[in-house]
């Protein structure tokens, strides 16, 4: 009764809500950091860029949902449906499923725990060994703003009840005006972190943009520079006075010992951390073992992601700062009949069989693109 029977994978885009991005006067026009970022045309177009729901469905009727990256290729999720067609869930490695792509990885992962949850009668976070906090603190987010913009977002994610706000920024924007007007409007209520995603190129270029900005109002600084330059890090968490943090993301680099040079080299206050379950756990409890503090990363998800996350980040120890969990805040829609419970900046744990969520099918009906793929009965 737990052979994998059918599977359907179906492609959907679902647009960013008027607003949730960019200033309108602000244009993010990049095509080097867009293709990088598997984002279409700008950045600000990837809400934009298609993603599969996959469905894999067994003999005794049972359906687990996972959900890929924008931009898994139709070609690989195809061959990833035979692989798991015909096959006994219960006699998989959960660990190291037969797929080589992460940008579709955790979809097909997604769906399997959650049948397993399904079957054993438990949350997925249970299958990955308990859970830590049944709530996850969450940080808001949103693109390049102008001054008054972002303060006005930032105070938005205040009376939500979220400590900590999330910018992402270029070598272009003037955060130090951002971080004054975030001052003015919420005094010290929330945090701000910025992720330049290495758009700051280099430890000079940083320190100049940083110079006078009040490191009470920081929460940190994500990214500034390449990754490669673990010195340039280094650098910075020792002489910039506000944390920094490395987000290993597997979607992009598909190396979980990313993590390794930075911790020989103690380049990091910390970290974030997206990609497939077990992976993501192990690189918490690796940074868990440093002394170092972790949160759960995203790709501006929709609701299946967004509830793996949750289950994720209550099973790992140290995944104690604010998690990139905020679809809600940008997507028009999250394709799950119940959405993510937000509560006072924090995101509940879902406490049903499985991932404990259900899929909307009237939604997936309204942003369906009309690519279908489907195996089996």
């Amino acid at each position: 009764m737990t052979i994998v029977t059918s599977i359907k994978a179906t492609q959907v885009i679902v647009p960013a809500k008027p607003g949730s991005l960019n200033s309108e006067s602000v244009s993010d026009n990049s095509s080097e950091f867009a293709k990088k970022f598997l984002t279409g045309e700008s950045w600000t177009d990837f809400a934009n860029q298609p993603k599969w729901i996959i469905e894999l469905e067994l003999e005794n009727g049972l359906t687990g949902i996972g959900e890929t990256y924008r931009n898994a290729s139709a070609e690989r999720i195809r061959e990833g449906m035979h692989t798991f067609l015909g096959t006994d869930i219960l006699k998989m490695n959960w660990r190291r499923l037969p797929i080589d792509d992460q940008r579709m990885y955790e979809a097909f992962e997604c769906a399997v725990l959650d049948l397993v949850g399904k079957i054993l009668k438990v949350p997925v976070y249970q299958i990955f060994g308990g859970s830590y906090r049944d709530f996850v603190a969450c940080m808001g987010w949103t693109g390049r703003r102008t001054p008054e913009d972002a303060a006005t977002k930032a105070f938005e994610a205040m009376q939500k009840g979220h400590s900590v706000f999330k910018f992402k920024c270029s070598d272009e924007d003037p955060v130090k005006l951002w971080i004054e007007e975030i001052k003015k409007k919420c005094n010290q209520g929330i945090k701000v972190l910025l992720d330049p995603n290495q758009r700051w190129n280099d430890k000079e270029t940083t320190m100049k943009l940083m110079n006078g900005v009040d490191p009470d109002m920081m929460f940190g600084l994500e990214d500034p520079v390449p990754h490669g330059d673990i010195n340039a890090f280094k650098f910075l968490k020792e002489n910039l006075g506000i944390p920094i943090f490395r987000h290993i993301s597997l979607p992009y680099t598909q190396d979980i010992r990313d993590i390794i040079a930075y911790i020989r080299a103690d380049a990091a206050d910390g970290y974030n951390f997206n990609g497939s379950a077990f992976n993501c756990i192990l690189l918490a409890e690796i940074a868990h073992l440093e002394g170092k503090s972790c949160w759960r990363g995203s790709e501006v998800d929709l609701g299946i992601s967004e509830t793996m996350g949750l289950h994720i980040a209550a099973a790992s120890i140290n995944c104690s700062m604010p998690s990139d969990i905020f679809g809600e805040l940008v997507r028009e829609d999250d394709l799950i009949i119940d959405p993510v419970n937000f509560q006072n900046g924090a995101a509940k744990v879902p406490q049903g069989h499985g991932l404990g969520i259900e899929l909307d099918k009237k939604a997936i009906e309204k942003y369906q693109t009309g690519q279908y793929i489907s195996l089996g009965r």
